[in-house]
This record gives C-alpha cells, structure tokens and sequence, in this order.
C-alpha cells in the first residue's frame, strides 16, 4: 500500500492529539516505539474517530481541513461501508467467555484494570440520561460494600458455629454429658445446681465414659477405657475428615493461605474457592481440631472466609466478570477470616496487608476494616466461649514489665527464629518426600497413622491431651489466688494480707516443678508430631500449634526467671526492680511472648503479629516486648533462609509467585531470559492480514502457548499488538456460528481495513477487537532486575521484547520464574504451571 502524501509535519499532527488528552493515551501510547510517521498512517481513522466522537467536544485547532485530507477522507470513506456492510466486527457485541481464563494460568492485571475504568466510564455517563440509570450507578457503588458486609456477617456466623462444635467435639472424647448430650464439659456444668467452686470440673450430670460403659471412675480399668474411647474418637473424627476430603473437596485440605496468597497474585486456580470447599473445609476443620491433631483453625480460617468472598462477589457481575476487583473482595475476606480467628479485626487488615495480599488499593484498606469489624462483631454476639470475649486466652496482667527482662524475651526471640528455621526445613523435606514418594499414595493412612501416635502419646500428659487453645489459655494466665493450675502450685505465706491481684513472688512448689518437666515433654512431642502433621491431607493451620510451642517454652523460662528473683533477690539485676514481697516476674507474659517469638520465626510476620497478640491479650504496655520478640525471630530465621513456611509451601508446589520481598541483583538481560533462545524455532506469530482461519486453528493445535504476537508480515516483524489464545478460539468458533460467509479458507486480519481480495474470495475475518493494541513491550538489552520489578508492579503474564519497533522474542511469567531459580541455584523446571 503507498504512503499517502502527508500535506503537513507529523509534528502538527502530534500536537493536535496532544490536545486531545484522552486519545493520546488509549493511541499514542501503544504505539510509543514507532516513528512519527508509521504512527500516523496505522492510526489516522482511529484519531479521526477519536476526535468527532470525543465526550468534550472538539479540540479548538481542529477543523475541517483535518477532515479534507486524502488520507484522512479515504479512510474514513471506508469505514463507513464497512459499518454497513457484512465485513463489520461482528465483536461489537460480547459473547460468552471474552476476557475469562483458563484454569491454572495468571490474569492479566492491566487488562482488568482497564476493563473496570471502561465499565466505570460507562456507568457514569449513563447515569446523567435518567433517574433509573442514577440508581443503578449507586447500587453499583454501594455493591462494595454490601459484598463486605455479607461476608462478615457469613464468616462470623461460621467461626462461632466452628468454635461451638469445637468444643463440644473435644469434650466428647472424655465423657458426655447426661442432661444434653450436645452440651460441652464446661456447659454441661454451668447448668448444674450441684457444681462448687472449687470442683467446678466436677459435676454429677457429666459423666466420663468409664462412668457411663462400666460405672467406675478411678482404678486402672477406668484410665484405661477412658484412654481407648479418647483414641477411638480421634480416630472417627480423623477418619471422617481425610474421607469426605478425598471425596468431595481435594482443596479442602492444608492450611489454604499458600494459595490465598498465589491467587490474590493473579492465579486461576477453579474451585479452590468453590461453594464445596466451603461445605466441606467447615465440616473437616471441626473434625480435625476435635481429633487432637497438633493444628489450629486459624489458617483454615482465612480460607473459609476468602471462600464466603468468592462466593458473595459471583452474585454482581462487577466482581464476577473482573478478576482484578474479585482479588480486592478476597483481600478484605482474608481480612475478616483473621479477624474471627483471633479476635483481632486491626490485626486481620495488616495481615492481609503484610502477608497474603498481592495488590492493596486504600479502597481494599477502607473495606477490609469493614469487613473485619463485621466479623467480630458477629462473632462477639455468638459468644461461643462464654466469657464475652472475642477469644479464649483473653488475659490482664497486672504487673509490668522491667528494662533487664528484655534480656531473656531476646532469647526468647532467638529461640522462635531457630524453631521456625528447623521446622521449615524439616516441614519441607518431609512434603517433598510425601510427594516423591509413595507415601502420597496413602493420605487415608498417613493421617490415621499420624493420628494414633498423637493420641497414644499425648492422652498420659495432661497438658498434650487437652486442646492447644485451652493449652494456651492455661500457659498465658497470671497466676491468681483463686487458680488451680498446677503452673500455680506455689508455697503460700499464711501471713499474707495482700490483695488478690497482687500475689508476691513465692517459691515454687511441688506442683510447678511436676508442670515443668510434663511441660518440657509436651514441647518436644509438640516440636516433632506438629513437622509430620502440617501437610497432609486434611484442614491444618500452623498459628495454633507455633504458639504453643513458644508459650511452653516461655512460660518454662518465665518460671525460671521468676525464681531466679525470687532466690537471688540480692544481685545487681534484681535489685533495683525486685524487692523481697514485691510481684516482679509475670510467667505468663513470657509465655505470651514465646508464642509470638515461634509464630513470628515461622511466618516472618511482623507488624500484624505485634498487634495480633496484643489484641489478644488486651496489653498495650506490652507491645515492646512483643516487639523485641518478633523482630529478634525474624533476624535469626532470615540468617538461615528468607523465605516463610507459606512461601516455601509455595514454592514446593511450584507455583508461578513472584514474592514482592525477593530481591534480583544478578547481571542478566532481556535477551538472556526470552524465547525463542539460539537453537530454538522460531517464535510462533500472526501477521495482520494475511493467514486464514485454517492456518490460524493449525496455530493453535500446534502449540499451547497462552498467545501470540501479531506482526505486520513475517518479513518486516513490525510489532502490531498481542492476541490472547483463548480468545482467538472464542471468537473463531463464534463467527462460524454467527456470521454468514466464514469457512477455513477466509482470511483473519487485524486492521481496521480489509485487505485487497479477489473477487470470487470468501468473506474476510475481522478480529481487531479482541487484539491488544498496547502490549508491554522492553528491549532486548533491558536489565532483567527492570524486567522482573515489571513484573511484580504490573502483573504481567507477559512482555514482548523488540528491537526498534521488530519483534524479536517473548518473557512470560513462567520464563522469569525459572530464571530466577536458575539464578539461585535450584531447579528452574520446579515452576509446574503457566
């Protein structure tokens, strides 16, 4: 085709769409690494278009000699007859499926965000041609928040619903009560006229099983029925749980957040958050925490509530049909699913914020907090523990904390980062082996196996046999003097006088020293059996179990310390802050701070793990020591390896997450990373107006790339734009259903103009709707650090790299991900999905 001859500078043409603010970005912009020139010819009737159709009005320097050009007027001639002729784009019209994907690839985070802008654009202008028009924009607007609301008041009502069955569950393996068997140990005896203070575990309506089968309830016969009814009932609920997994949700098993985390990155993953994993992740979390597994709930948690998301934002099509808004309503339920899991809305939003959100707009922020504060309040009017609390180890210190004891909340900051270290590893090398190995084949098996071995060994001790959270609750109390604990068990001085709340240091006594060492069992047990539990194929959070790791062993080190005063209150350190009769040391402040210390050397949180725990505890005068502890875990687990537990499970699982806190220093370029490499056939491209339908079809069959690049010819690889696979199928298979005159041997072409055709030709195949004008494109001697950076801020699928305008390779997602593990020494072929 000739180049018109141009009656003046393409510099006045530029300043004339300069003027034009809104042309010059949706056009000039795509075009950006072509000459003045080339710009024009491609996008003169688009500029004219543009110009006429423009919502402002015409730019003051336009007028009708622009329209008398030669170029111009042709153009536009033309695209008249192609409006009223059969060569229209028959895509004016949506179908079905245009701008979904496919399971298992990544979104395109800029096409979404373009689609929302557009849709926003259109609402609004329709809003100012009727009163119906305005109210549908504000339902619109408020859908938001309406979608917040619903899945607060949702995972609120099944986290009460959760803890209530519990508990209930968890009493059942020792006993039932007689009057209502759905009452737990604790209710049953509230409802009793015959419960005392100091028996107020004991009453005659709750019976053990022993009591109830054979009517003994001391003597070795009895522990021993009592022993094998606690494991039959493990093993029920264990057995349940893994079973309706393996049937009906395979998603339903694991903690969820490794891929809340990858999924709010942009991964389609269809069903993980599906109605039935719902059902069924709800049901199998009772089961599982009942059955005494070293696991929380709090992780699974988050990915209930992520599913109450999902579930909501399907039923308005502003959050169905755009997966960039749909992972802003996910952030929130995330949010909200930490907010009822610990009883901390503030906690929940910064850990959306800080751990699992990918992209986190201040609107995100303003809706997670609603959705948040929904959820606790629904849970607080449930009031599933009974003590008008958000949750069970709500606890007041009245003591506070002195300068010389930040010394041994360090150590135990050091100790958190060591345990999250040495759990990770091992956590992983026994993944992997479950993976490789045949050990995968048998998950049934490994969890009843798993589940007989807790059980057998922790049912003798006390504190291994009752529930992790209750365990936590015990180890976080400040001993009072109306306490029973064992922890409590110190040698009173008769003459005291003091009040209640203020007990002085005592010496220990029997008691505590038989706590110690049961405690210093219970943490080993609790150190290997949580490594082989976490993992398998069941619901399992892992907030619950590192908690209790740390809260024994900083309740163990607060008892330590607190002797230590109370004996040696003489030397320099105790001096100043810890007087004969005074209340110095508080053992379950250490304990407090232990189970920030091991979660924190875990997960790597910071920030929302400080404010978690004190939205637990309800003590602001104790953030320092928390966060002296969690910093000083962190340091320590991040000089054995950066990544947390969540981020090597993704890892493991090859998921294609590229970590916002990785850094990339090596010296590699664009043209390192693209393909097609040396050897390599070459990349696989459209051209604009010269393949049929056939060929296309044979394109596609032949390959199983995401999309391809449109090029002017094979000859010139002038870059014209990028066209999506799916979408190419989509609309292929819609023109031969719906436009007349569309056979195999029809010609596909991208522009805005049929080519030249014969005459006895079939009808030609416009497809410039679905084609993407403004692919990001680098150049081949980018810096790979750029590149990567571009990925994680835009979250891109892919970016063509050119050469002065040529096409001369592709990077996807998937390319950076393998270089980046080529780069750090691991197997680039461990990225399994696009």
């Amino acid at each position: 085709m000739a180049q018109p001859h141009l009656p003046f500078q393409p510099s006045d043409f530029y300043a004339l769409l300069c003027q034009n603010v809104r042309f010059f970005r949706n056009i000039y912009i795509p075009l950006q690494e072509r000459s003045m020139l080339t710009f024009f010819l491609i996008s003169e009737n688009s500029a004219r278009d543009h110009l006429l159709s423009c919502p402002c009005g015409r730019p003051a320097s336009f007028d009708n000699r622009w329209l008398s050009l030669p170029g111009v007027t042709s153009m536009v001639n033309a695209g008249a007859m192609s409006a009223s002729g059969n060569l229209m784009d028959f895509l004016d019209e949506p179908f079905p499926d245009v701008g979904t994907y496919e399971d298992f690839h990544t979104i395109d985070w800029l096409r979404e965000k373009s689609r929302d802008t557009d849709r926003h654009r259109k609402i609004t202008s329709k809003s100012k041609e009727s009163i119906w028009e305005f109210i549908k924009s504000l339902l619109d607007a408020w859908s938001g928040w309406v979608v917040m609301l619903l899945i607060g008041l949702l995972a609120g009502t099944l986290a009460g619903v959760i803890d209530l069955a519990v508990d209930w569950m968890t009493d059942l393996k020792e006993g039932v009560c007689l009057s209502a068997f759905w009452y737990s140990h604790e209710q049953c005896c509230w409802t009793s006229n015959e419960t005392t203070f100091e028996d107020r575990d004991k009453c005659p309506q709750w019976q053990k099983w022993s009591e109830l089968l054979v009517n003994q309830s001391e003597g070795a016969s009895a522990y021993i029925l009592n022993y094998l009814m606690y494991i039959l009932w493990a093993l029920l609920f264990a057995f349940l749980a893994v079973s309706l997994v393996r049937v009906f949700a395979p998603y339903a098993c694991g903690s969820g957040i490794p891929e809340i985390k990858t999924i709010l990155s942009g991964f389609i993953i269809r069903g993980y958050l599906g109605k039935w994993t719902l059902l069924i992740k709800t049901v199998t979390l009772v089961l599982v925490v009942s059955s005494g597994l070293s696991l929380g709930k709090e992780g699974p948690l988050v990915h209930v509530a992520c599913c109450c998301g999902n579930f909501f934002s399907s039923l308005f099509s502003k959050y169905s049909k755009n997966e960039g808004k749909r992972r802003e309503v996910l952030s929130a339920a995330a949010a909200a699913g930490v907010s009822v899991a610990f009883g901390a809305p503030i906690g929940g939003v910064l850990f959306s914020l800080e751990e699992v959100s990918y992209y986190f707009p201040l609107k995100t922020l303003w809706r997670s907090f609603f959705a948040a504060l929904v959820a606790a309040f629904t849970l607080r009017s449930i009031n599933p523990f009974g003590n008008s609390r958000l949750v069970l180890f709500y606890v007041e210190y009245h003591t506070p904390w002195y300068m010389a004891e930040l010394f041994p909340f360090i150590l135990l900051g050091v100790f958190g980062g060591l345990w999250g270290t040495l759990f990770i590893r091992c956590n992983i090398a026994w993944c992997r082996r479950r993976k490789t190995t045949k050990l995968g084949k048998y998950p049934v098996l490994e969890v009843i196996v798993v589940t007989a071995i807790t059980t057998i060994i922790a049912y003798p001790n006390p504190y291994t046999r009752q529930s992790t959270s209750e365990l936590i609750s015990e180890l976080f109390n400040d001993c009072g003097a109306l306490e029973s604990s064992q922890l409590c068990d110190y040698i009173n001085d008769p003459n005291m006088t003091r009040p209640v709340d203020d007990i002085p240091d005592r010496p220990a006594g029997l008691g505590v020293y038989t706590a110690m060492w049961q405690l210093a069992l219970a943490l080993v047990f609790k150190i290997v059996i949580t490594i082989f539990t976490f993992g398998m194929k069941i619901p399992s959070g892992l907030f619950i179990p590192s908690m209790a790791v740390g809260a024994m062993a900083g309740r163990m080190v607060g008892i330590g310390v607190e002797q230590l005063a109370y004996h040696h209150h003489d030397w320099i350190i105790f001096r100043n802050w810890c007087r004969p009769g005074a209340d110095c040391v508080t053992p379950g402040l250490y304990a407090m701070v232990g189970a920030a210390a091991c979660l924190g050397g875990v997960t790597r949180m910071t920030v929302s793990l400080v404010v978690i725990m004190f939205e637990l505890t309800g003590g602001l005068e104790y953030i320092v020591p928390l966060m002296a502890a969690a910093v000083t875990s962190k340091w320590v687990a991040d000089a054995f390896g950066k990544e947390g537990i969540y981020e090597a499970h993704i890892h493991l699982n090859g998921y294609p997450f590229l970590d916002v806190k990785d850094e990339f220093t090596h010296r590699t370029l664009a043209t390192d990373v693209m393909r097609p490499r040396r050897g390599e056939p070459p990349l696989s491209v459209l051209t604009q107006d010269s393949m049929t339908v056939e060929d296309v079809e044979t394109l596609i069959k032949e390959t199983d790339y995401n999309g391809f690049p449109v090029v002017v010819s094979r000859d010139s690889e002038r870059l014209i734009g990028f066209a999506q696979r799916r979408e190419l199928i989509l609309a292929i298979k819609n023109a031969r259903q719906r436009q007349e005159g569309i056979v195999s041997n029809s010609i596909m072409y991208f522009t805005e103009e049929p080519p030249e055709l014969p005459a006895n030709s079939p009808h030609p195949l416009k497809l410039r709707r679905i084609l993407n004008l403004s692919p990001f494109t680098v150049t081949d001697h980018t810096p790979m650090e750029t590149v990567v950076d571009i990925f994680r801020k835009l979250g891109l699928r892919q970016c063509l790299v050119t050469r002065s305008g040529r096409l001369l390779g592709i990077i996807t997602k998937k390319d950076v991900l393998r270089h980046m593990a080529q780069m750090a020494n691991q197997d680039p072929e461990s990225i399994m999905f696009n």
